[in-house]
């Protein structure tokens, strides 16, 4: 297959791009910029980005209604409503663990939201969780180290996960109703690459894309975890990607700069930019919330 073409369509020359969500109420791509404590709406079809500044770092967002996202601060789970700008906490999470910071997030197929933390390497004590539609959280998982890109198959059977120093992501069964995760196995081993995948998003196919940190590169692994595609980049540090556009064919790529040095970012100048490129594939609906 060949290369598909690509495009920055936003120089926003994040700290750190990531979290992107497409928005089909309003045809916009949501993002963060999670160490400028960003959250960004940009219009594709006006080229508009518009950014809100939450007081925290921000990890992930997703939409929860008219005018409100539900978005992951540094230790709280809280809403953010898009006209006014004002940030509602809704709980803490993992207070007591200041080393640690709530990290990627997506809502399943019954709107339950599922969301991550990350800890220092030394101690693997990062956690995932699933905030019911009740109001209730409950841990799904522990002793991971970074929390980050997690989606489910498109027969609402298999849940992946992503634990990015670990470079693995992790398949499990999922039970659409209950929401139980078991049987967790292996899905993609890159402990043979110097790259560590990040956050992922998954086609009408079954197939994951997942944004390699440091690995100038989109993979794109069909459902037994084989790499079938590599889309290559022009920046050293894609964190993250999502479907967008009104016929889900738009890939969007979030990148970082972070840590960069001059040399680095003198070879990749559009670090932290905003990417899209056409695909011939669609991707699946973001689910929505429930709560």
């Amino acid at each position: 297959m060949e290369q598909y073409p690509l495009h920055n369509v936003l120089e926003s020359r994040a700290r750190l791009g990531e979290g992107p969500i497409w928005d089909s109420t309003q045809n916009v791509i949501y993002w963060v910029d999670i160490y400028n404590h960003r959250v960004h709406q940009f219009n594709p079809a006006t080229g508009k980005d518009l950014f809100f500044n939450v007081g925290d770092v921000v990890g992930a967002i997703a939409t929860a209604g008219k005018d409100k996202l539900i978005m992951l601060l540094r230790h709280h789970l809280a809403f953010l409503n898009t006209q006014t700008g004002e940030v509602t906490p809704i709980l803490e999470i993992e207070g007591n663990l200041p080393d640690n910071r709530l990290n990627d997030g997506k809502y399943d197929p019954q709107g339950r939201f599922w969301f991550g933390s990350m800890c220092s390497l030394e101690k693997p004590q990062a956690s995932l969780y699933c905030y019911e539609t009740d109001g209730s959280l409950h841990v799904m998982e522990t002793g991971l180290t970074i929390s980050n890109g997690l989606g489910w198959s498109p027969d609402r059977k298999t849940f992946y996960l992503t634990d990015s120093p670990q470079q693995k992501i992790y398949a499990y069964d999922f039970n659409s109703v209950t929401g139980n995760i078991t049987n967790r196995r292996i899905f993609v081993d890159l402990t043979h690459e110097s790259f560590y995948p990040d956050g992922l998003t998954i086609d009408s196919e079954g197939h994951i894309w997942s944004a390699m940190w440091g690995g100038w590169c989109v993979i794109r692994f069909n459902p037994r975890g084989e790499e079938i595609l590599r889309i290559k980049l022009p920046v050293q540090l894609p964190t993250s990607c999502a479907f967008g556009g009104e016929d889900l064919r738009t890939l969007y790529i979030t990148t970082a700069s972070v840590g960069l040095s001059q040399a680095e970012i003198d070879k990749s100048f559009s670090s932290g930019d905003l990417f899209a490129l056409q695909t011939d594939v669609t991707g699946l609906p973001a689910y929505n919330f429930s709560g």
